[in-house]
């Protein structure tokens, strides 16, 4: 397996025995609002690639996700709508277990919420403090980031060349311009807890070092997020663990997934153009959604538009359709090169997880062995390969609805409706197909036979 690691802008080796098994951490959501298609295409894609690595290459995985439950994002809404805090970013990260549920994504292993790690993250600011990476100003606590000499090494980027406001936080009480919050001195109407700075509350950065070190140590295999969280906060996250550990790299590899645009424009609610999960699914499949994100290289940029999806339909249907054909052979022909095609799925997946050339030999499978279809050359034992390997695939993928198999009064009344079609009755098949329609059923004329299917 090859991965491209963003630390070295170089793909790499996977280089990990799989008895021994990976540690790996994905930045989580904010919780102050429902999750949107961006965080979709993160989740889903590590979804895919942990599975990819569990089920196809038998590697142990320990995945993690942090769920940031404190944030000014969270203290502004729960102003906003005069509730709690803890209100708020217990409603959301309810809401957001209930979205990745929605869409599939269960191979996290643990969740770990920011606020059940302030003994951990006080620890690691002291422990920065005493080495002098560290400063206390009023009740608050900054990171110096001059006292690094690494810090930029992910993003490519020098302090020289920063710039005040820019993607950094102005506040009082800093030494430089750059440097970070570790802890944030206590405010009007916000929550606090004790330190020996005084109260107050932690800064974003420290919560995600404090719950890795908890669970994999000051070093561990890779670390995931979006493309935008490379700076600062993984910056600031190499410049707390690195300080703190005397050890380098924090993590092995890093990987991103590139940014997700709505109709050519960056997604905002000011433009019009935010959507939620939960509204793409109230007009939309879950295997559409995860289709649509998974179609396109990860590190790409994804550009949304509503033709990605009526695109994403027109897909499935096909490979649907190709799987409902195969169930029905039973010829006993002459062998199809059904490997051939396998071996260069899974090789475009072990190199830097090539989801559109994996995708394309996918497609090229369906094109060639349809023909063979067609032609009654395809035998019985192939057919059951490409069955069990599309199943391989939708295993790690999920882009196949699960099949409902209709109660036998549907197919009874299908048989009965097949029949009048047959015999030229077809007012009957009409009202058949209606009362079919009535039960939450329909049906699809194929050439290969009536195909019935749950109403969504």
């Amino acid at each position: 397996m090859r991965i491209y690691n963003t630390l070295t802008r170089k793909t790499e080796h996977l280089e990990i025995p799989a008895s021994v098994g990976i540690n790996l951490f994905v930045c989580g959501p904010t919780v102050y609002d429902y999750s949107h298609i961006g965080h979709a295409r993160t989740y889903i894609f590590f979804d895919a690639f942990v599975k990819f690595l569990r089920k196809r290459l038998k590697m142990k995985i320990n995945y993690l996700q942090n769920i940031t439950d404190i944030d000014d994002k969270i203290i502004d809404r729960a102003l906003e709508q005069n509730k709690s805090w803890s209100d708020i970013s217990k409603t959301f990260y309810d809401e957001y277990k209930e979205d990745m549920a929605s869409i599939g994504v269960d191979s996290v292993d643990t969740y770990a919420e920011a606020t059940k790690y302030i003994p951990e993250m006080i620890s690691q600011i002291e422990r920065l403090i005493k080495k002098g990476f560290a400063y206390q100003s009023a009740n608050s606590v900054y990171f110096d980031v001059r006292k690094f000499p690494d810090y930029g090494k992910l993003s490519r980027q020098k302090l020289a060349d920063l710039k005040e406001g820019v993607r950094v936080e102005i506040e009082a009480g800093k030494k430089y311009f750059a440097d970070f919050a570790l802890w944030k001195a206590s405010k009007e109407n916000e929550p606090t807890w004790p330190s020996p700075w005084g109260e107050g509350r932690p800064g974003w950065h420290i919560e995600d070092t404090a719950i890795t070190e908890k669970h994999f140590g000051p070093r561990y295999n890779i670390h995931g997020g979006g493309l935008d969280l490379i700076f600062p906060h993984h910056e600031a996250e190499i410049a707390q663990m690195e300080s703190v550990s005397g050890l380098s790299p924090l993590a092995q590899i890093w990987i991103h997934t590139g940014m997700l645009m709505v109709n050519g424009e960056k997604m905002s609610k000011s433009l019009g153009n935010f959507v939620t999960i939960k509204d793409f699914l109230n007009e939309n499949s879950p295997e559409v959604l995860r289709y649509i994100m998974l179609s396109s290289h990860y590190r790409s940029p994804l550009d949304f538009t509503k033709k990605s999806a009526e695109m994403a339909v027109s897909s499935i249907s096909r490979i649907k359709d190709f799987a409902g054909r195969l169930e029905k052979i039973e010829n006993q022909s002459p062998p199809f090169p059904v490997e051939e095609f396998t071996k260069e799925f899974w090789k475009h997946l072990e190199d830097d997880f090539s989801m559109p050339q994996a995708f394309g030999s996918l497609f090229e499978l369906v094109k060639e062995a349809n023909k063979f279809i067609d032609s009654h050359s395809l035998s019985k034992p192939d057919a059951q390969k490409i069955i069990d390997f599309i199943s391989d695939v939708n295993d790690i993928f999920g882009i196949l609805p699960k099949e409902e198999h209709a109660p036998d009064e549907i197919t009874a009344l299908a048989v009965d409706r097949e029949k009048a079609r047959k015999a030229g009755d077809f007012e009957k098949a009409d009202e058949l197909r209606e009362k079919i329609k009535e039960f939450g059923w329909d049906i699809d004329d194929t050439s290969d036979g009536p195909r019935i299917s749950k109403i969504k």
